[in-house]
């Protein structure tokens, strides 16, 4: 199976590059292209929960749609239907604010749905607003014709570049009209026309991971349109494709061995000490490639097993599942580690899939002119397995090689000079977007202010940091924008 997973697992951990089909001028008007539409808000029938069943909307959750132009290039040209969903403001509502929780790929109408007591504070005095963006989900999902699950359900020694290659085809196929317009900038002349119909003068915005791309394109595109914004767990949209795999590496190896000395305090199953940690997880994948475990009706692979050992290490919190999911699998049950790949694949209780793994390598091979071959994929992956053999995929095929459409650079340009001050919050010890990443982007930005977090985690406000979270609302609440040099300890 390694090699099948390979395809998908490399792409996945790797957060989405820059650029895409539809290039923004040297200085982008601040007006939206076209007349702000409307939304018609109702009752949300449609929403999952995050074990993939379906789940009812909480009081005050709306969901609704916005047309938008497929090619942005031809605003009275065909449209697309973007999903929303809106938690309305407990108290005196001050605007809207819209959220892009990351992938890409993600959906935030499930995300918010799940998500928004986290935000509890900030829905105080905002309408919290999210979207599945163009080429998500609900949003003319881009779909692969049953290719993820395929891939996903593999157990052979395939050819990876010959998947990688049915793939792009199955894609095409299904999706051809809309690939070209799935990218980035694209996405943020979506954001500006749903700021409008959402009557504000300017975005508030929330962006975590991808979503801090989405916004530093949106800030460039428009940054007199820039309101009060949170970019957390910063990308990086000028490193290359190698660059990307190698530093999150760097971040996942520096995650596990936090993991490992953490649990080791507590009298780990996994071993009595962090190496003894790695060496059972790594044993326990390497035995998967010769024998999955059965469960159920389905198989823990070794591909899957690695999605299962990844996804807890992406928050603190999450860290005891780890060392349970990977002990039960050491035993036999592998329940638990499909479980996490599950929720990482986007896998709903039916068996079906969301479209989450196809819209990732959409709006990745869209969003850069760069097409990594075979070879170079087996090149960066000596180097990963170097620093961190859990993430190692020899053999995958290069999916973006193959892609029916050419990728473009145009995102890679970040510079808000014009916008307001825009919050940049980077974690120390932040495995997919590690810090240098925050650092870079501030400085890309020209109007950026760099929020340091110390701790553990992607996604600094979401672990509860007291002082991250007082930072960010005073910002956002009151305007109150944070001291240059703020540092929030673990």
């Amino acid at each position: 199976m390694k090699k099948a997973i390979g395809t998908v697992l490399l792409t996945a951990v790797v957060l989405a590059g820059c650029g895409t089909a539809d290039r923004p001028a040297d200085r982008p008007a601040d007006r939206p292209a076209q007349e702000p539409g409307t939304v018609a808000w109702s009752t949300c029938t449609d929403l999952m929960g995050p074990d993939g069943n379906p789940a009812p909307p909480a009081p005050g959750v709306e969901c609704g749609k916005l047309q938008v132009p497929l090619d942005h290039a031809k605003p009275d040209g065909e449209k697309i239907d973007l999903a929303l969903i809106r938690v309305k403001a407990t108290g005196d509502r001050l605007g809207s604010l819209v959220f892009n929780f990351g992938g890409p790929g993600a959906s935030g109408v499930d995300t918010m749905a799940q998500a928004a007591r986290a935000f509890g504070s900030l829905g105080t005095r905002y309408d919290l607003v999210s979207f599945d963006p163009r080429g998500v989900d609900r949003s003319s999902g881009v779909k692969c014709g049953g290719q993820i699950a395929k891939l996903l359900a593999s157990t052979t020694e395939a050819d990876g570049d010959r998947l990688a290659g049915e793939f792009a085809a199955a894609c095409q196929q299904d999706s051809g009209k809309l690939l070209p317009y799935v990218g980035t900038v694209s996405a943020a002349k979506d954001l500006d026309l749903l700021r409008a119909a959402l009557g504000d003068g300017k975005l508030n915005y929330f962006g975590l991971s991808y979503g801090t791309h989405l916004g530093a394109v949106y800030a460039t595109q428009f940054p007199k349109n820039v309101g009060r914004f949170v970019l957390d767990s910063a990308f990086d949209p000028t490193v290359t494709w190698e660059q990307r795999a190698v530093t999150q590496a760097e971040g996942f190896d520096h995650a596990f061995q936090a993991f490992a000395e953490d649990c080791v305090a507590q009298s780990c199953e996994l071993g009595a000490d962090p190496a003894a940690v790695e060496k059972a997880v790594v044993d326990l994948l390497d035995g998967l490639k010769d024998k999955p475990l059965k469960v159920g009706d389905r198989e823990l692979t070794y591909g899957l097993g690695q999605l299962g050992v990844i996804t807890p290490l992406y928050a603190k919190a999450s860290w005891q599942v780890l060392e349970q999911a990977a002990a039960a699998a050491i035993k036999g049950n592998g329940t638990a580690l499909l479980m996490l790949a599950d929720a990482y694949t986007g896998r709903r209780a039916d068996g079906t899939y969301t479209t989450m793994m196809t819209s990732l390598q959409a709006i990745s091979c869209a969003d850069t002119a760069e097409r990594p071959t075979s070879a170079d994929v087996a090149k960066v992956n000596d180097r990963v397995e170097k620093i961190f053999p859990v993430l190692s995929v020899e053999g995958s095929g290069a999916p973006c090689a193959h892609w029916p459409v050419p990728g473009d650079d145009a995102a890679k340009r970040i510079d808000a000079t014009g916008s307001g001050p825009i919050v940049v919050i980077g974690g120390k010890g932040d495995p997919a977007t590690p810090y240098q990443w925050a650092t870079r982007l501030t400085d890309q930005l020209k109007t950026g202010v760099l929020v340091t977090y110390e701790g553990e985690g992607h996604g600094a406000y979401l672990t509860g940091n007291a002082c991250v979270m007082r930072t960010v609302d005073a910002y956002v609440l009151e305007g109150k924008v944070p001291a240059r040099s703020t540092s929030c300890a673990a």
